[in-house]
């Protein structure tokens, strides 16, 4: 399935490993990027399709995406792009400014918050104003322009299902001096392996899994990192 242009074509391993290091971004506006939102200064609570879940406003800047984030993407109009936590990072005017998803592009994993809405018998994945579909030749998820008829008021075919804060989530600490790539491959590769394991993909399962199966996910992803190096939280 096809919606816009695809400008560059990015693996999925290589699109996960591309972290930006260092610490917390600063917002132009003074204060600190925070890691979570709950409503705060230039924020927004998405509530379509019972997503409730806040996010940065359309235009809000800062002077670099916030750590963690990855990229970069070339949209179709040229522009450099990083997404972070279901925000997309635009650079323009000397700052990176939170904007729209550009269409096209391909992501290795969904924001950690989504909700799932049927359409014509197919699954799309929406979170902040964004509808992802899974691309089987990519092995990726799509940014697509929104279904024919859903923004109009159209009646979605079954209840959306909100995401769970995942419990699966881990800190590592390179004890050997990994790099933040090496650190993203190695991470990125657990979970694979841990997915390969439990049967059981955070990214896609949703809130669904029994909580023995996030269990064993966790585990399996935390000896998986621990036997390459890493002390594990």
């Amino acid at each position: 399935m096809r919606h816009g242009i695809l400008c560059r074509r990015v693996g999925l391993i290589s699109i996960f490993l591309v972290a930006l290091a260092g610490g917390l971004a600063s917002a132009q506006h003074g204060g600190a990027h925070p890691g979570g939102l709950s409503g705060g200064p230039h924020q927004h609570l998405d509530a379509r399709f019972s997503h409730n879940q806040y996010y940065y406003n359309r235009g809000y800047s800062v002077r670099r995406p916030p750590a963690g984030a990855f990229g970069e993407f070339h949209g179709s109009d040229g522009g450099r792009y990083w997404f972070h936590g279901g925000h997309w990072y635009h650079w323009r005017g000397g700052a990176w400014v939170v904007w729209g998803a550009p269409v096209g592009l391909f992501l290795p994993v969904l924001p950690l918050y989504f909700t799932t809405v049927w359409w014509n018998g197919l699954p799309y994945y929406y979170a902040n104003d964004t509808y992802y579909v899974w691309d089987d030749d990519h092995q990726a998820y799509e940014v697509v322009a929104p279904p024919d008829g859903m923004e109009s008021g159209g009646s979605v075919q079954a209840p959306p299902e909100t995401q769970s804060p995942p419990s699966t989530e881990l800190y590592l600490y390179p004890k050997s001096g990994q790099s933040a790539e090496q650190q993203a491959r190695d991470r990125y590769e657990c979970h694979r392996w841990a997915v390969g394991q439990t049967g059981f993909d955070p990214t896609v399962s949703g809130s669904s899994a029994a909580p023995e199966q996030r269990m064993a996910y966790r585990n399996a992803q935390m000896a998986c990192l621990q036997g390459r190096g890493y002390s594990v939280k």
